[in-house]
């Protein structure tokens, strides 16, 4: 494997989240200390906090899906890349997808 281009990669990444988490916090203080209402503050952060476990909840079914997926490949002793492997992959990844959004609607 090829480090010298995995290396910066993650770099970006992590400057990038670094960046955000920044953002994110001074944009919740700049709420608090704006002095609004104490029902509008609450319900944006409530509304966060909402998307932050929708957001871990999508991942975690569709990586659910795609270990599936993988799983299939591997139990049907493909080695090779070709289209039948790939269907499988986006297959797993899309039914994820189908999984969550069912899951969220149930949640609501």
């Amino acid at each position: 494997m090829n480090l010298e281009i995995l290396i910066p990669i993650t770099l970006f990444v992590c400057v990038a989240y670094a960046i955000k988490a920044v953002v994110d916090a001074r944009v919740r203080r700049q709420m608090v200390e704006s002095n609004g209402s104490e029902a509008l503050v609450q319900s944006i952060l409530e509304g966060d906090e909402l998307r932050r476990r929708h957001g871990s909840l999508r991942w975690g079914i569709v990586l659910l899906a795609l270990a599936a997926g993988f799983g299939i490949v591997q139990g049907s002793g493909w080695t090779e890349p070709n289209a039948g492997v790939f269907a499988v992959l986006l297959g797993a990844v899309g039914l994820g997808n189908l999984a969550y959004y069912l899951a969220s609607r149930r949640l609501k």
